[in-house]
């Protein structure tokens, strides 16, 4: 093994790593990527960036464009409202719901269609009374299953595709996916639909409206003039029994404490940290004659807005006029800005005239004051307000309302231009007469001239992490390939695994892939293991495109965790999951996709 060999398998290693590890996000790991190759010399400083002019970049980010104009338009809404059926039961409710989720995401980014369906789910779960969970999951999986159906429909087919074209056989076209994919996105969705959603764990709550998100932790102050002032703490548990809140931390001054000491006696200044059903927040503060320390916040900073000599004081809500005051939820996407950020960070009372008032964190438990907790995927938000700044608020900071979404009618014209310049862009780039990348950028420019997607939001449906991710993991991919660590690889996957069978070794990739595309992201997934599938077809002397096929596959099959798929982790804190709650139907799933994967490949692209 020569010195850039072990060079780029180190670099390869330590980005895997990083991948895993996840406290820097993807595409900050890929920079840094890049530009260890860069400094070690693998990667020449002239084409450290080439990879944003790739071709497969530039059509993942105008393909996001595209599905923004279908999503902004109101086109998929209608779509929604005539092929859902509005009095099924569940079975038939999660196979239509799945099956809407799977065409969307042929065609357009599918954490768009997940996050378009999802309140369309929710309202299914309470119509059918059972857990949220029991339509998300299978919602999510629906979605990823639809994606590797078209060349556009998820960037690991675009990636393949790419890399396809870098080594001089030409790209993919849109549809060379659709026979292997489709069979697979079938089978799977038949699956779940009648059997599968019965593996998902069952996640009761007291009311599927207010689904479980993960109790709720908020703060409330024990303020002078309170009744709790002078009491041990087990009274106020009591009290707190009665609504199935319960005590989770105590915050004295400087003093802070997990799990207080029952008898411990309160006084005038006390914050206690809460796990509470957010519909029975109101019944708590009543009960025990607490406050929620953001009205006690909201209050000492407005002193100059107090109300007129006569007129009751209120101080738990952002506006003059309590009527128009509402309560929403909203889930922390994957691209949002707010990740790793806090309360404070945001300041959320100066800029939206907002409160949180609880945030609901599955798995994670802290003594954190609510205002310097860091904010993460998947994470609910219970916020106060008015409608119009919450919603301003969810559009800057990428976060979904989990409550019914107030539709407006949608623009008729808008809707079958936006349709219309879809289905042109597919069709012209299906038709080979020019390139894919220059299809969907005309497609763009239609939309923006034809105003479906207005200038001031034109790139607000990008997601750009993936778009940074893809072009600067592309030139580190390359150098795999060209510095012969690819073919390192390939040869000891080969000799040692696949005993040089070609079937042995396309089963190989394809559950490598499967398992890096479960704890990594699935487009760096197929960066990864594209030069190294390549390689084991070059060694095997077998045809390129069944081990392509392969890796994009297994990237787009990441469904044993909830980290592996954006997907699966914006589902998380609304379906009350746990990261262990995936697997099982995850696992059957992954079984599909290699028990009809394999033989469709075979068939569709010999070797």
């Amino acid at each position: 093994m020569s010195a850039d060999q072990l060079a780029i398998l180190l670099v390869l290693v330590g980005t895997m790593g990083l991948f895993l590890w996840g406290r820097l996000r993807h595409d900050i790991v890929a920079m840094l990527s890049l530009m260890a190759c860069v400094v070690l010399g693998l990667v020449s400083a002239e084409n450290a960036f080439s990879g944003f002019g790739h071709p497969a970049v530039i059509t993942v980010a105008c393909v996001l464009i595209l599905g923004y104009g279908l999503q902004h338009s109101g086109a998929v809404d209608i779509l929604a409202d005539r092929v859902l059926p509005q009095s099924a039961g569940p079975v038939l409710s999660t196979l239509a719901i799945m099956s809407l989720a799977a065409v969307l995401s042929g065609f357009m980014n599918n954490v768009g269609a997940l996050a378009l369906l999802m309140p369309v789910s929710l309202q299914i779960a309470t119509r059918l009374n059972i857990p949220p969970g029991r339509i998300l999951m299978p919602l999510a999986f629906g979605s990823i299953l639809g994606g590797m159906t078209t060349l556009i429909g998820t960037p690991p087919n675009l990636i393949v595709s790419g890399f396809r074209q870098t080594a001089g056989l030409g790209g993919f076209s849109i549809f060379d996916f659709t026979q292997v994919g489709l069979a697979i996105a079938l089978t799977g969705v038949a699956f779940i639909g009648l059997i599968g959603w019965r593996l998902v764990p069952n996640r009761e709550t007291d009311s599927v409206q207010s689904f479980e998100s993960g109790a709720y932790r908020s703060e409330v102050r024990v303020l002078p003039e309170s009744p709790a002032v002078g009491e041990p703490l087990y009274k106020i548990e009591r009290l707190l029994d009665e609504v199935d809140a319960q005590v989770v931390g105590m915050v004295r001054g400087e003093f802070r404490v997990m799990v207080p000491n029952p008898r411990r006696v309160l006084k005038a200044g006390d914050i206690l940290l809460l796990e509470v059903d957010p519909q029975l927040l109101s019944k708590v503060l009543k009960n025990t004659g607490l406050v929620l320390e953001e009205a006690v916040s909201l209050s000492e900073t407005e002193d100059e807005e107090a109300p007129a000599e006569g007129e009751p004081a209120t101080v738990n809500e952002p506006s003059k006029n309590d009527d128009e005051v509402v309560l929403k939820e909203l889930v922390v996407m994957p691209n949002s800005p707010l990740l790793h950020r806090t309360a404070s960070d945001i300041e959320l009372r100066s800029r939206y005239g907002i409160n949180l008032l609880a945030i609901s964190q599955r798995g994670r438990q802290s003594i954190k004051r609510l205002r310097t907790t860091p904010i993460f995927a998947g994470d609910v938000l219970l916020m106060q307000g008015l409608p119009e700044a919450i919603a301003g608020f969810a559009a800057d900071s990428e976060c979904l309302p989990l409550a019914t979404r107030d539709l407006k009618l949608p623009n008729q014209t808008r809707v079958w231009q936006s349709v219309a310049i879809m289905a042109f862009a597919v069709a012209v780039a299906a038709s080979g007469v020019v390139p894919a990348s220059l299809a969907f950028a005309g497609g763009v420019l239609l939309m923006l001239i034809v105003g479906v997607v207005p200038l001031r939001s034109a790139y607000s449906g990008v997601d750009w992490p993936v778009i940074v991710l893809l072009a600067a993991m592309l030139p580190v991919a390359d150098a795999m390939a060209t510095t012969g660590a690819a073919q390192t690889v390939a040869s000891f996957l080969i000799d040692t695994v696949a005993q040089g069978h070609a079937v042995a070794g396309l089963v190989v990739i394809l559950v490598i892939t499967m398992f890096l595309s479960d704890v990594m992201n699935n487009a760096a997934t197929a960066a990864v293991m594209c030069p190294i599938a390549m390689s084991v077809a070059n060694y095997l002397g077998v045809n390129v495109d069944t081990y392509l096929m392969a890796v994009a596959i297994g990237a787009s099959c990441a469904f044993l965790t909830p980290i592996g798929h954006q997907n699966n982790t914006l589902i998380l804190g609304p379906g009350g999951f746990r990261f262990g709650d995936y697997w099982r139907l995850g696992l059957a799933v992954e079984a599909i996709v290699l028990l009809v994967g394999v033989p469709m490949l075979l068939w569709v692209w010999p070797l």
